[in-house]
């Protein structure tokens, strides 16, 4: 069973596992590691980008049960066969070191765990300790 975790696309190293990118873009930058897979469908709707946290988290959050944990899990199982590693890291843009600086991996993974019971732990210098919160 594959296990999940989230980082920020410049923070992570291949030794945390397999990146998988969750944002509608890749970088714009090279990164020094390959990013080969990708789950499109837990990209933000270009439709509330820019809008307030509230608003975002209540259409990400819909967006998310629109998919289902199976459909996602399915996906998520197939990237760890391939890859060969049961550790997956969602990556996406966010510092999430900023002060007030919030990003839907993180909407993700309390949404995974409420579903679940499983958690997705934030790596890199915030380690586990850090959570977001929810607004809802």
């Amino acid at each position: 069973m594959f296990e999940l975790f989230t980082h920020r696309y410049q923070g992570f190293d291949p030794s945390m596992g397999v990146p998988v990118r969750i944002t509608l873009a890749p970088p714009r930058w090279t990164l020094p590691y390959r990013l080969e897979y990708r789950v499109p469908e837990l990209a933000p709707a270009r439709a509330y980008f820019g809008t307030e946290r509230a608003t975002f988290e209540s259409a990400y959050r819909a967006q998310l049960e629109g998919l289902g944990v199976e459909e996602l899990a399915n996906q998520f199982q197939g990237i760890a066969v391939k890859a060969g590693d049961l550790r997956l890291v969602l990556l996406c843009f966010e510092d999430l070191a900023k002060p007030g600086e919030w990003c839907h991996r993180r909407m993700f993974a309390s949404w995974w765990q409420e579903r679940t019971g499983a958690q997705v732990r934030e790596l890199g210098s915030l380690g586990p300790a850090y959570e977001q919160g929810v607004l809802l």
